[in-house]
Order: structure tokens, then sequence, then C-alpha cells
């Protein structure tokens, strides 16, 4: 294998579209004095599972996510109100939570790759403020075989040398790259499923090579199962950026996300004004919580709703494989961060290898962790929620579920996972920013805009 870790930084020019150009933000716990690279032991009260014996505050929060600690944080520094967040697993952070790994000391996180990036001058603000940031333009590469049956290392989504690779072609220009596109695709000005939606964007080519199975493996279904907006979205791209997202900002959390989610809890306002319980399951304690003025709920609407008989919404899940390698060549598996396996006969969708990051603790930096840890991804209909599937059937079941949550008094619905959508990070965080205001000048956690809203602005 190839000598690591993978570039962190995109070529030039496209490095310089990202505006995070050195290290910046600030990290209060670490200012304070905390040094290890760990999560912190968390006491035994909040560890407890119990609320037994709690006071009375203005908010209990399910879920110690983004969406949850957010809303803690703002109502603790700017209204001075208290909050009681409870989670059922056994850490903050939600599934952003990364950790250290005990055999290789390698920082991974345990729900799967997270990359932040945002084009949201608010939601950069706000994330500075709990975290030292160093930037990273993140890129996914796919093992895909070309024309003779050679397995290559091509950029996804797609690029110039993507095509060159695997079908021999010369592109050289955007212009070029435009017209390969013209060539192959199947014009469908109203395709019918994302099959058809697929073939108008990319052509049958890529659309076998790449998007086909791989999105077989990812929903259990074909694209020709899907409705057509899903595959629509496709990027077409014609120039040579590799970087899997366009955004303005794109950083990692120099000590991790879960330092993040510790600056926002246990520093400022929160600290006197947010009790933090996990190992708590809502559900079998939720007849013994102390008295509240409202309940904000960031789990799935549908759980919360489990005792009205309606069917439960359909999610899509992931399952980790994990495998130590104790003596890879020239210390790394594999030649990036994130290799994508689009085709059929692999039964996984991808493999992680965070080793490759460079936020990782000052010894594995320095190539003292000889090992490393890699994660096969397998998609799966059973486990935590991750993914909502998008079809008619799934969005008319949640509209009966918004229907019976408008009407709750002093409930309100916050989230990926409340609202049925797929949230990116900074959409979580931006989500969760725009309810606060909402409670903060009407009295209520509204949103002002839905997910679709939110990659068409940068506002």
């Amino acid at each position: 294998m190839p000598k690591g870790p993978f570039s962190a930084r995109a070529k030039s020019p496209w490095a310089e579209l990202n505006l995070v150009t050195e290290k910046c933000g600030r990290d209060e716990l670490f200012e304070s004095g905390v040094k290890d690279e760990a999560p912190m032991k968390l006491g035994a009260d909040v560890m407890s599972g119990s609320v037994d014996g709690l006071p009375e505050v203005d908010l209990v929060i399910v879920g110690a996510g983004l969406s949850g600690v957010i809303i803690a944080e703002r109502c603790a520094t700017e209204l001075g109100l208290t909050s009681l967040v409870l989670d059922k697993r056994d850490h903050i952070g939600g599934n952003v939570y990364d950790t250290i790994h005990p055999e290789t000391g390698i920082r991974v996180s345990q729900y799967g790759a997270h990359l932040f990036h945002t084009q949201f001058d608010r939601v950069w603000d706000y994330v500075k403020n709990y975290s030292e940031w160093q930037p990273f333009d993140h890129r996914v590469v796919g093992k895909v075989a070309d024309t003779e049956g050679v397995d290559q290392l091509v950029p996804i989504p797609p690029t110039q040398e993507t095509v060159n690779k695997l079908f021999g072609e010369n592109i050289k220009t955007e212009a070029e790259m435009q017209a390969w596109y013209d060539k192959v695709r199947v014009p469908n000005a109203e395709p019918k499923n994302g099959e058809e939606a697929a073939l108008s964007r990319v052509g049958p080519q890529l659309y076998e090579k790449i998007f086909k199975h791989y999105t077989k493996k990812q929903w259990d279904k074909y694209p020709a199962e899907l409705d057509a907006s899903v595959l629509m979205r496709l990027p077409c791209r014609t120039t040579t950026d590799d970087r899997y997202f366009p955004c303005k900002y794109q950083a990692l959390p120099y000590r991790g996300y879960t330092r993040i989610f510790e600056n926002i809890l246990f520093t400022g306002a929160s600290k006197d004004k947010v009790t933090i319980r996990l190992n708590c399951d809502f559900f079998a304690i939720r007849d013994k919580l102390p008295k509240h003025k409202m309940l904000v709920f960031t789990g799935p609407i549908d759980a919360y709703y489990a005792s009205q008989g309606l069917p439960k919404l359909e999610y899509r899940s992931i399952r980790f494989e994990e495998e130590v390698v104790k003596e890879p060549e020239d210390g790394f598996f594999q030649e990036a961060m994130v290799v994508n396996y689009p085709a059929a006969g692999v039964p996984f969708t991808r493999i992680i290898e965070y080793k490759h990051t460079p936020n990782q603790p000052e010894n594995v930096k320095n190539g003292e962790t000889k090992g490393t840890v890699i994660y096969k991804e397998y998609s799966s209909a059973v486990g935590d929620p991750y993914y909502p599937v998008p079809n008619p059937a799934n969005q008319q079941l949640y509209e009966k579920y918004r229907d019976l949550a408008t009407n709750e008094k002093d409930v309100a619905f916050v989230g990926r996972l409340a609202s049925y959508k797929y949230f990116n990070m900074d959409q979580a965080i931006l989500n969760a920013l725009e309810m606060y205001d909402s409670l903060k000048a009407n009295g209520k956690l509204d949103p002002k805009r839905t997910p679709m809203d939110m990659q068409s602005s940068g506002k």
C-alpha cells in the first residue's frame, strides 16, 4: 500500500476555496488544563441513569446530541434557563461522539465518519467558540474496476480523473468533460424513478460503475425503486475538483468532536444551568422526571408516539465491523481515510481508516503508532436509526406524526430524528440555533427553514 497519511488538503486551486486556512477557534477546557485526548470521565451521578431527587428545571431535553446540547446551552447562556439533558447512551455527543481506540490510541468515531463543512457563517462562528479547528478538505476515493476489469482508485464524486481512469478517456478541460456528459447522458425531462434520473445526469457508464449497486447496498433498493428526486442530486463535476464538499468552511476539531460537546456543557453558563443524566431511557423514567415547563424531544418521532398504534417510520442503519491491523505496510491499511466500494460483489459500502486524519493525538501523528484500525460499513435495516428512507409512503406517515406533534402542549420536536429528515452536522446546528431564536422571540421552538432551504443558502 502507498505511504500515508492521505493529504489533509486538496490541490490548488481547490484548497484555496476553503476559508479555513490555519488553526483557529478556542478550546476553553484545554486552556484550563484538560490535556487528555480521550473524552472526559464523567461523575457517577451523570452516569447513574437516575433522575430521582432532581430539582425543578425549565426544560427537559431528551438527547445529548447536537440539537439537544445547543438548545440547552443557548437557553442557559442567553436566558438563564435550567435544563436536564437525558440520553440513553453512556456518553454525550450523539452520533458525533468520537473517542480514543483502546488498543491503538487512534482517534475514531464510534458511529461513522463525521466531516464538518458549512456555508453558514453563523454556524462557523458558533462552533469556533467550543473547539480549536484545523483546515481539512475531505476527499473520497472509490475502488472501481475499469473497462479491462482492473481496480482503479478514483475520485468520488466523479471528476475528469475518474472518467479518464475508468473509461480510457483523455479529458483535460471543462469543455471536454461537459461534451463527454452531453454524449453519454440519456435525455429525460421528467424521470419517473431514480434510475431514469441517474441516467439523465451521468449516463449509463458511470451509473453502472459507481451509483447503481452502491445505492442498492445503501438503501436495499435499486435506483429504479427510489423516487427520482433522490438521484437528481448526483453531482456532475466538469473540473478536477476532487473535494467531497464545496463548502467555504471545511475543518476538523483539533481534539475531536466530543471536546465540542464537553466545552458546550461544562463551561460558561451551562456548567451551572445544565444537568446531565446518561444511561437514562426517557420512556422508562418519564413518570419520574422533575417538574419542568417544556419537554424538548430529539429522538425518533415515531418512538415518542409508539402507544398510538401507528406503523414505524422506515430508517436505514449502519453496522460497523472493526478490524485492528497490527503491522500494515508503511503503517496504513489503505490509501485514504475513506475508500468506497460501489461494486455489487463487495458486501460493505466503504472502509474508514481514521489514522489518516490530521486531528490525531501527537503520538499517532508522529508515527509512534505502528498499527491501525479500520471499519467496514454495512448498511442495514436494523440498528440505530441513521437515514430516513425517502419515499412517498414514509413521508405520508410522517405527516400523521407531525399532526400529532403540532397538538402537543409544551413539547417541542427538534433535530433530524424528530423531523424525519437527514441533517448534515451544520444543518443540525443551524436548525437548533434558529429554533432557539423562535423560543426567544415567541416562546415556541419552531423551525425557520427546511433542510432543502439550508442547502440552497449560506446566510
